[in-house]
């Protein structure tokens, strides 16, 4: 194995089992399945806007909503009036900023993330369900690291020196 491999990874094993999960992910249609579940004609990227904002357990500005979904600003902008519009989210006025407004989820809304959430979280349990509970966390924990440390990596590599 190269010596620029970290001891004990093998990371040539973890590579196609990664590629795997991503084909199985696309394969079976998990999130279109999820997104039907919710009963109302929407697209993955305004479902993300509506988990984002139901995740965060709070009302969030625009530019936080895009810097959770990891795109631009505008593009947010034009999926909150499509949302606005079908009565799924509404601005409001920020309570620490006046001039400001945030993006809260109306019931409707919140029942629609609520819905695909289910949708997601039960095929998940479902794989998940002859693991213990240690397994499980440990699995939440490290793939949670793997994610964010992937993702800081990600953006040194994009920023450049």
């Amino acid at each position: 194995m190269d010596d620029t491999y970290p001891e004990g990874v093998d990371l040539l094993a973890v590579l196609p089992r990664l590629t795997q999960l991503g084909a199985v992910l696309n394969r079976s249609h998990l999130v279109e399945r999820a997104i039907q579940q919710i009963g109302i004609p929407l697209d993955r990227p305004a479902v993300s806007v509506l988990v984002t904002v139901q995740m965060a357990g709070q009302p969030l500005r625009v530019g936080d909503i895009a810097k959770r979904m990891q795109v631009v600003g505008p593009h947010v902008t034009r999926l909150l009036h499509d949302l606005e519009r079908r009565g799924l989210v509404r601005r409001i006025t920020d309570p620490h900023d006046q001039r400001a407004r945030l993006i809260e989820l109306t019931p409707d809304g919140a029942a629609a993330a609520d819905r695909y959430l289910q949708g997601m979280l039960g095929w998940f349990t479902g794989a998940l369900a002859d693991w213990s509970d240690e397994d499980r966390r440990t699995f939440g924990g490290l793939l949670g690291r793997f994610v964010d440390d992937l993702v800081a990596h990600v953006k040194v590599v994009e920023d450049g020196p």
